[in-house]
């Protein structure tokens, strides 16, 4: 089921419908109200529920958990689809990039603070069978130097760019199976930040790079100079990771968006999808400028390279 988005014209009804959704939340405005932005769906995605978010507000909070108003059952992995936004709760406070996935509680108070507009999905885990997994540790940043974070990162992805078209709802509880095993390893520890990459040699370097961009393909926001914040390097050594391989990072992510564009053009499951489609969710944002650098990398139109691919 795809998600049907609805915008709501006031911060009043996005409150209410935000609530509906997610608990007792307060909304403020960074700007002129007739300035605000938000929007909010619900689906299922493989028979797991995801609530898509999109806004600019300037701080969303939760006091205190409010049993009579909050639902508790629940703990909650967030991926930040795009912009900035500062989480806090426990005490702590992470800044999340897009790309970047964390898991907050259901339960006690809690605030973000949008950077400007911003989008994120979160997926509902019972909230019984994450402490059974972690005991009272239910906030954090999910790390992306441990394979199993990597893993995680991966599976999100995939579920909010609903790219997991074949997948029955029946398969939900594996699923969740899967994403609740890999979270003891996955979660960074309290009192650490993200392990600082600089310290890797360059071929691991390159690989991490990599694996980021291989994770944030639909990221139309994903560019060199936000791959360098989130791998705590500068951009020029970003830039020599890649040219010590006779490549450029620039390159690299359009012809990685190219070639997993290719591969949804190529799968018979994904027909119905139209070209457009599938160019945006691998982070196109300009149909013309797609089949321009399609035909250049293929020697084919993506028309027909999905008329020959599927014959």
């Amino acid at each position: 089921m795809n998600p049907q988005e609805t915008a709501y014209d006031s911060l009043e009804t996005w409150t209410a419908a935000l609530r509906a959704l997610c608990g007792h939340f307060e909304t403020q405005t960074a700007l002129d109200p007739s300035l605000f932005i938000g929007k909010i769906s619900l689906a299922s995605h493989a028979g797991l529920e995801l609530a898509h978010l999109k806004t600019n507000a300037g701080l969303i909070s939760r006091p205190d958990h409010r049993p009579d108003h909050d639902n508790d059952q629940h703990c909650f992995l967030v991926s930040q689809r795009s912009g900035q936004s500062r989480i806090t709760q426990d005490g702590r406070d992470i800044l999340l990039n897009p790309g970047d996935l964390l898991l907050m509680d259901s339960v006690g108070s809690c605030s973000i603070t949008p950077i400007g507009l911003i989008e994120h999905v979160s997926l509902p885990l019972p909230r019984h069978l994450v402490a059974r997994k972690l005991g009272q540790r239910t906030f954090g940043r999910i790390a992306t130097y441990r394979a199993s974070g990597r893993m995680l990162h991966l599976m999100v992805d995939q579920l909010c760019r609903r790219s997991l078209t074949d997948a029955a709802d029946t398969e939900a509880d594996a699923l969740r199976n899967a994403l609740l095993q890999l979270l003891p390893a996955a979660l960074a520890p309290d009192d650490a930040p993200e392990t600082a990459p600089e310290v890797l040699p360059s071929d691991s370097l390159l690989e991490y790079a990599r694996q980021l961009i291989d994770e944030s393909l639909g990221q139309t926001s994903l560019d060199p100079y936000s791959l360098a914040r989130r791998m705590k390097i500068s951009v020029r050594r970003l830039y020599r990771l890649f040219e010590s391989e006779n490549d450029s990072v620039c390159r690299y992510i359009q012809h990685t968006r190219l070639q997993r564009c290719a591969q949804d053009l190529s799968n018979p499951t994904l027909k119905a999808q139209s070209i457009t489609t599938i160019a945006f969710k691998w982070g196109f944002v300009d149909s013309a400028h797609f089949s321009r650098s399609f035909k250049k990398y293929y020697a084919l139109a993506p028309r027909e390279y999905r008329h020959r691919a599927l014959m």
